[in-house]
C-alpha cells in the first residue's frame, strides 16, 4: 500500500471517490416500485398508441364532405361509446354519437364536439364548419411498434411509468439501489432514548445519515454504537461488509482512542486519502477494498462536520452507484447580505439563509458557524462555498451557493 494522501482539495477528494462509486448492477422491480429508479434497459414499444384512430371528445363523428355549411344536419345513425370494437362503419350523409377514448368509426373523418351541436330527437345539427382530423387522436400518434421509447440510464418518473403501463410492463429492470451500513462509534454515545447522565450525549449521527440515505434512494443498515474498543468496532464493522458501501463516524482522527483506521486496515480496506482542506470537515477519510467489497467513508463526528461531509462527498457517490447522472444539488449565485471573512488555506461551506429581494437572491450566514452548532444547519437552506484562498467575501459580492432546501426553489404561483 502506498502513503495515505492527506490535506488534499475537495475537488481531488471528490474525484478519488468517484472513481471508485461504480454504478451497481441491474435489479428487476415491479412498476409500482420503479418510480425514481435508473433505467438498466432499453424499453422498445411492441404495441401501436392509441392502437387505433380515437376520438379525443365526447361529441359526433362524421364525413366532412356531409357539412360543408354550418348548420347542418345529419341523422344520428348509431351510438359509440368507449370500449365499442369500433367496427361498424358509418354511412355517408350521417353522424354517430362518440365518446371520449371510442375508435373513430371506418368511412368518419372528424369529430365535432358537443358543444357545436344541438341534438334534436334522432337528428343532430352542427353548428360549424369541421375540418379533417378535428378532435381524432390517430392511431400511433404517441407511439409505434418499434419505437425507441425510453434508454437505458432515465431517471423513472410518474410519466414513465405512465407509458410503460400503457405498454404492458409490469416489472422492468433498473439499477440497485446501494445498501449503506451505518456505524456510530464512542463511549459517550447512547441511543435516543438512552441514559444522557454522566457526560453521555445522544448519537444523533446515526439516525441524520440514515435519513439522507433514504432521500437519496440508498437503503441504509444500522450497525448501532461502537464502543471505543477496537474488536467491537471490528464486529460491527465486518456486519457491513457486505454491504455496497460503509459510513462511519467512529475514531476516524487522529486521538489516541480513533482505532477505526486500523481496523480498517486489517479488514483489508486501502484507505486512500485522510484530511480534506475544507471546514467543516477536515479529518474525513475514504478508503476502498481491493476487488470486491463495499466503499468505506469515515466521517467527523461532529453533527455538521459529519452532514456536511455526507453531502459533498458521500451523496454523489451513492447517486452514481444507483445509476444517476445528475450527482450534485442544485447552485445558483448569490449576493452576500453581509461581509464574510476567514483565514486563507481551507474552502469553507458556509450555512446561509436564502432569500429573494429585488429580483435577486441575497445569502446570509445562520450565526454560529461550529461544526457542533446542529441548528445553524436546521435552518440554511444552502451552503455558500467560500473558496479556500480567499480572506473575505464583501457584502454585495456574488458567490456561489448550493441549495439544500427544495421548498426556495418552489414558485409561489403557478406562472400562468
Amino acid at each position: 500500500m502506498g502513503p495515505v494522501r492527506t490535506g488534499i482539495t475537495a475537488t481531488e477528494a471528490l474525484q478519488i471517490i468517484l472513481d471508485q462509486a461504480r454504478p451497481l448492477g441491474a435489479e428487476t422491480v415491479a412498476l409500482p416500485d420503479a418510480e425514481g429508479r435508473v433505467l438498466c434497459e432499453t424499453v422498445t414499444s411492441s404495441r401501436q398508441l392509441p392502437p387505433w384512430d380515437n376520438s379525443a371528445m365526447d361529441g359526433y363523428a362524421l364525413r366532412v364532405a356531409d357539412a360543408r355549411a354550418a348548420g347542418a344536419v345529419l341523422p344520428v345513425l348509431f351510438e359509440v361509446p368507449a370500449g365499442d370494437p369500433g367496427t361498424r362503419a358509418l354511412p355517408a350523409g350521417g353522424a354517430a354519437r362518440i365518446f371520449t377514448g371510442a375508435p373513430l368509426p371506418p368511412g368518419a373523418d372528424s369529430v365535432v364536439r358537443q358543444e357545436d351541436t344541438e341534438r334534436r330527437d334522432d337528428h343532430v345539427e352542427i353548428r360549424i364548419v369541421p375540418k379533417p382530423g378535428d378532435h381524432v387522436r390517430r392511431a400511433g400518434e404517441d407511439v409505434e411498434v418499434g419505437d425507441r421509447v425510453l434508454a437505458p440510464g432515465a431517471r423513472l418518473t410518474p410519466a414513465h411509468v405512465g407509458m410503460l403501463t400503457s405498454l404492458g410492463r409490469g416489472f422492468v429492470s433498473v439499477h440497485q439501489r446501494p445498501r449503506v451500513a451505518i456505524l456510530s462509534g464512542g463511549d459517550e454515545l447512547v441511543e435516543p432514548d438512552g441514559d444522557v447522565g454522566g457526560g453521555r450525549i445522544v448519537s444523533s449521527n446515526s439516525w441524520s445519515i440514515a435519513a439522507i440515505c433514504r432521500e437519496v434512494g440508498a437503503l441504509p443498515v444500522y450497525l448501532g454504537i461502537a464502543p471505543d474498543r477496537p474488536e467491537e468496532i471490528e464486529r460491527r464493522l465486518r456486519a457491513g461488509l457486505a454491504c455496497d458501501a460503509i459510513v462511519t463516524s467512529a475514531g476516524v482522527s487522529v486521538g489516541d482512542r480513533d482505532y477505526a483506521r486500523g481496523v480498517f486496515e486489517k479488514l483489508g480496506c486501502r484507505l486512500l486519502f485522510w484530511g480534506v482542506d475544507i471546514k467543516p470537515g477536515y479529518p474525513l477519510a475514504f478508503g476502498a477494498f481491493e476487488g470486491r467489497g463495499p466503499l468505506v467513508f469515515g466521517l467527523p463526528g461532529n453533527p455538521v462536520s459529519a452532514l456536511v461531509t455526507f453531502e459533498e462527498f458521500v451523496r454523489p457517490a451513492l447517486l452514481q452507484m444507483a445509476g444517476h447522472a445528475r450527482l450534485f444539488r442544485p447552485q445558483i449565485q448569490a449576493t452576500l447580505g453581509e461581509s464574510l471573512r476567514k483565514s486563507p488555506g481551507r474552502m469553507h461551506f458556509v450555512r446561509v439563509r436564502l432569500a429573494r429581494e429585488g429580483g435577486r437572491v441575497v445569502a446570509r450566514s445562520t450565526g454560529n458557524q461550529s461544526s457542533g452548532v446542529l441548528r445553524s444547519l436546521c435552518e440554511a437552506q444552502g451552503l455558500l462555498i467560500f473558496p479556500a484562498d480567499a480572506r473575505e467575501l464583501a457584502a454585495g459580492d456574488t458567490a456561489t451557493v448550493q441549495v439544500l432546501d427544495p421548498d426556495f426553489l418552489a414558485a409561489d404561483g403557478p406562472g400562468f
